[in-house]
């Protein structure tokens, strides 16, 4: 092998110096090998270096010519395959041998890109961010990035000393895609470095990132995945089962004040143990994606590909879940797309100029959060994001999405005073780009996972929420009913001598409970920023207090629709809640407070064992009035049915004294008492029916039979007739 008497062609100078300091947007085009006439050329840079070698995997070896602004270059006359560079510096002990990034073909095909272009990558993590796999025969890292307006972009990590210009990607089409697979890199740190339209060199972290550094340390963090899943026969029974004709009633927690301290995998047990005692059958965590500010809980999300790195890796996240689904536990996330930090090392401004958020702060900036939002016109964002969610589905098996905010993504002006929102093409408030996107993100979602639910938080009376896509409707499985939340606690805060002046409000969400698919939400939003506790909220003493929060539960529970409950409420925890410090568990000690747990578990194990509480939740066939009307006596009553004939009769009394009275019931015959709020056993006086009512064939207020019955003050029974 020789390189005498043969033409080399010229490097350019400009061209030379682009590639020394790393602003060159093609550095493939000059480094790594290149077939010309006479051979290949091999090219490499390697600054201040005294003397450079192109090491063939023959082991031959080429001393190598120094062209320009440190850049070397060797002819080679034959193929020099897997080769390395040898550099030697004055005062190094030894030289440096190093395999050369710039060998190798992209690690992005043109499918992918095509498909990214379009906006239609349904599978984008696998494509972009870091990725560690073996490469035309080499294991390494392939790094890949959407910087549309970037004039150039590195990575820095910590595998080449936080100095990125030796590692400058490519830029591979016109979208914005640029790449680099570093050899034999396999873990690290890293971020990118993206050199602005208006020349500033930018650090920023890696969006599409799967793990990232604790906070507040921002770096992002190559990882692999080595879990093994278990819960194959919880999937498939997910898969086939319907969940609206299915119990579901949600246990609502914040991982970092639930039990403090303890990271994903050491909080199984116990969270297991906890949720499957109570018998709830899912759990909902506030946001787990990477989030810099821990008093956000969450809702400011920076890393949405990355599970927050406070409680332990990936793996372990999926170690949580995997063995959440063996104990037939479903899990819910709240997932955050409306909007996104200002924070100059994430999203914001990604590569100078405004990628992800609209450019026009009238439709780019959330003025309630301070906050970006994203530009859901775009289709490369939309593709984000819609893969983002499939992400969290997929490879982490989650079974459903609380959509945060959706209200304030589906109005322009959400927010907004007059010429602070810019009307849609129609002149009208409806933000038609998010409209598209949430009935994608919907319509992919099911179709790819026809188990899970996707659940809005929708505080307006917007219609078709939950109706199906293919009916113009926003596509979701479920609706956070918040009318019947706001109502429902307005009334049960009042003193009960003053309710029957406002029965409505314990009566209202009936006339539009099957307008949607409801939840009934009692979350964390209501039990902060000086709300009190809900707990805190009920009027009285400590027993009318807890009388009135059993009274309320039960009532909720029998309520058309899912339920959900925030952590520390299912004991009637005193203070508010804060993320700074955990529950007050030790009123756990007090019988009272035991007694209201009991009865939650109590709750979830009657209604669990009750068709007619649960599936008939978003049709008229499962409800039938018996008595709502009877606002003197702030009572409610009504039956709850199924499609196998059962029926529950449900009877709240909200007063302060016992109330007795006589009842329609559709059929005769003795109806036991299968909860009664007011039992010894949950803390109460023990005032009801001894066990059961006996109807008899004497018509009353339209129906064909009848029962004196006894309502205990602040309290709830539901009967059910003996077969």
């Amino acid at each position: 092998m020789t390189t005498q008497n043969l033409v080399i062609p010229a490097l350019d100078p400009n061209e030379a110096h682009l590639v020394s300091v790393g602003s060159h947007p093609h550095p493939h085009r000059v480094l790594g090998p290149h077939h010309v006439d006479a051979g290949v050329l091999v090219r490499a840079l390697r600054p201040l270096a005294t003397s450079v070698s192109l090491v063939i995997e023959t082991g031959a070896r080429l001393s190598m010519s120094h062209v320009s602004d440190g850049v070397w270059e060797a002819l080679a006359i034959i193929e020099p395959g897997a080769y390395r560079i040898e550099a030697t510096y004055d005062g190094a002990d030894a030289p440096w041998l190093a395999d050369d990034p710039y060998r190798f073909w992209p690690t992005v095909g043109e499918v992918d890109l095509y498909l990214f272009g379009e906006g239609r990558h349904e599978e984008l993590w696998n494509v972009l961010g870091s990725h560690v796999r073996e490469h035309q025969g080499t294991l390494g890292t392939a790094f890949s990035v959407w910087a549309p307006h970037a004039q150039a972009v590195r990575v820095k990590a910590d595998f080449n000393g936080w100095y990125g210009v030796a590692h400058a990607m490519r830029r591979l089409d016109g979208n914005g895609i640029w790449e680099l697979f570093v050899p034999g890199v396999t873990s690290g740190t890293y971020k990118f470095e993206i050199l602005t339209p208006d020349g500033r060199w930018v650090d920023r972290a890696d969006p599409m990132a799967r793990y990232s550094e604790v906070p507040p340390a921002t770096g992002s963090v190559i990882t692999q995945s080595s879990h093994e899943w278990a819960d194959s026969d919880w999937l498939e029974s997910r898969d086939r089962a319907d969940h609206s004709r299915r119990p579901m009633s949600v246990y609502e927690l914040h991982l970092g004040s639930w039990r403090p301290g303890l990271s994903y995998r050491e909080v199984a047990d116990h969270l297991i143990g906890y949720v499957t005692d109570l018998g709830f059958t899912h759990v909902e965590f506030l946001p787990l994606s990477e989030h810099p500010f821990g008093g956000s809980w969450g809702y400011q999300v920076t890393g949405y590909y990355a599970p927050t790195s406070r409680f332990g890796t990936p793996d372990d996240l999926k170690y949580l879940i995997d063995r959440l689904h063996q104990a037939d536990i479903g899990v819910i996330m709240d997932w955050v797309p409306g909007h996104f930090p200002k924070d100059e090392w994430a999203l914001a401004k990604f590569d100078g100029v405004a990628v992800y958020e609209h450019s026009d702060p009238r439709l780019g900036d959330q003025p309630d959060w301070g906050t970006h939002v994203f530009n859901f016109g775009d289709s490369q964002v939309r593709n984000f994001l819609v893969a983002n969610a499939l992400y969290w589905l997929e490879e982490f098996h989650i079974d459903g999405l609380r959509v945060d905010a959706v209200a304030s993504m589906l109005y322009l002006d959400y927010s907004r005073n007059d010429g602070e929102w810019v009307p849609n093409k129609f002149g009208g408030r409806e933000n038609l780009e998010a409209i598209a996107f949430l009935q994608e993100v919907n319509a992919t979602a099911y179709k790819r996972n026809p188990g899970i639910v996707m659940i809005a938080e929708e505080s307006t009376s917007w219609p078709g929420v939950t109706r199906p896509t293919s009916d113009g409707g926003l596509g979701f499985g479920l609706k956070w009913n918040m009318g019947w939340m706001h109502d429902s606690l307005e009334y049960i805060e009042r003193d009960p001598m003053y309710r029957s002046y406002h029965h409505g409000e314990i009566t209202f969400s009936f006339v539009y409970a099957f307008s949607e698919n409801f939840m009934l939400p009692i979350s964390h939003d209501e039990v902060v920023h000086g709300k009190g506790s809900l707990y805190g909220k009920m009027p009285g003493d400590e027993w009318q207090k807890l009388a009135n929060l059993r009274a309320y539960l039960a009532f909720m529970w029998a309520h058309p629709g899912k339920q959900l409950l925030f952590m520390g409420s299912e004991f009637g925890q005193p203070s508010e809640w804060s993320e700074e410090r955990g529950l007050d568990w030790w009123v756990l000690d007090q019988p009272m407070h035991e007694g209201l747990h009991s009865l939650v578990r109590t709750l979830n194990l009657v209604y669990q064992g009750e068709k007619s509480m649960w599936e008939h939740d978003f049709d008229t066939d499962g409800f039938e009035w018996i008595d709502g009307g009877a606002a003197s006596d702030s009572v409610v009553a009504f039956l709850r049915k199924s499609s196998d004939g059962d029926r529950v009769a449900v009877f709240a009394n909200f007063s302060g004294q016992p109330v007795a009275m006589r009842m329609g019931l559709p059929e005769a015959g003795v109806w036991h008492e299968i909860l009664n709020t007011d039992a010894g056993e949950y803390g109460g006086s023990g005032v009801g029916n001894f066990g059961s009512v006996t109807a008899t064939s004497d018509p009353w207020s339209g129906r064909p039979a009848s029962a004196e019955v006894v309502l205990p003050p602040l309290g709830v029974i539901w009967l059910k007739l003996a077969r």
